[in-house]
């Protein structure tokens, strides 16, 4: 069956000096979307003027992927209370702007068990604890403001705590709201999911939003995973929300990401 995608693009891919240009390069590009970055530090909220201005532009941002330097999942306390405080406001900011979800990990780049001292310090038990307690509250004020968070596995290099579809919907599951949902990176699933397609139908129930990359971390079709598979897998679950770009490029903007958005276009319509 043939099916319509709805593609975003990461707002760093971009030019222009206001999100009315970056949105005017993403459509001749060929995307429907604009992916935000959310700065830590309160740096995202200080964007809502621009922001809103662009939404009542027309501009289509439904989603903002985290970019802060420590995370929910944090070892220190202080800064796993800053990172709750910080995602909450990207949920507040994306309510404001019409936008649907915001999405973190659970952590990036503070731990991993493959590498040196490979034990982390502190318990699988103390892990739960602190994300349960982290993505519940994240998901009430999700829920207060009518929009979605999403927990993205990362790979065993870059985090430690959540790294399949299946650690994250046991999370989901214990939480149990539906404003908790999961955010399914195609790079990550690539290294960790045995069977990436079906690891996508096990979850589906949870999956609120998909990134793109190729198993080589570059844009689609410059690597080699099977996009008609992984497709077919989102349509089997009925997922209709944006697939966003979250890559690196093997070339110029303007070269690459055209090519690879017709790749995932026609992978759909095959």
């Amino acid at each position: 069956m043939r099916h319509t995608v709805q593609l975003a693009v990461q707002e760093q891919y971009l030019r222009g000096p206001t999100m009315i240009d970056k949105w005017d390069h993403a459509r001749r590009m060929g995307f429907d979307a604009i992916e935000l970055r959310g700065a830590g530090e309160g740096r995202f909220a200080a964007r809502l003027p621009e922001l809103k201005a662009a939404a009542a532009a027309g501009v289509a941002m439904p989603t903002v992927c985290v970019e802060m330097r420590h995370f929910v999942g944090d070892f220190d306390a202080d800064k796993r209370a800053d990172a709750v405080q910080q995602m909450k406001s990207q949920l507040s900011v994306m309510a404001e702007i019409g936008g649907r979800l915001a999405m973190t990990p659970a952590s990036y780049g503070t731990f991993s068990k493959r590498l040196p001292p490979f034990v982390p310090p502190r318990s699988e038990a103390e892990d739960t604890e602190i994300l349960l307690d982290a993505f519940g509250q994240l998901a009430a004020h999700a829920e207060a403001e009518g929009v979605i968070i999403a927990l993205e596995p990362l790979n065993r290099y870059e985090n430690h705590m959540i790294n399949t579809l299946a650690d994250a919907q046991t999370l989901c599951e214990q939480i149990g709201s539906r404003h908790l949902g999961i955010a399914a990176d195609t790079y990550h699933m690539n290294i960790e999911e045995a069977d990436p397609a079906k690891a996508l139908i096990e979850a589906g129930p949870w999956i609120q939003h998909v990134q793109l990359s190729d198993s080589n971390r570059l844009e689609p079709g410059a690597g080699h995973i099977d996009w008609s598979a992984d497709l077919d897998a989102l349509w089997a679950i009925g997922y209709e929300k944006e697939l966003a770009f979250e890559c690196r490029l093997s070339g110029e903007v303007d070269e690459v990401l055209p090519v690879a958005v017709r790749r995932i276009r026609q992978a759909a319509w095959s």
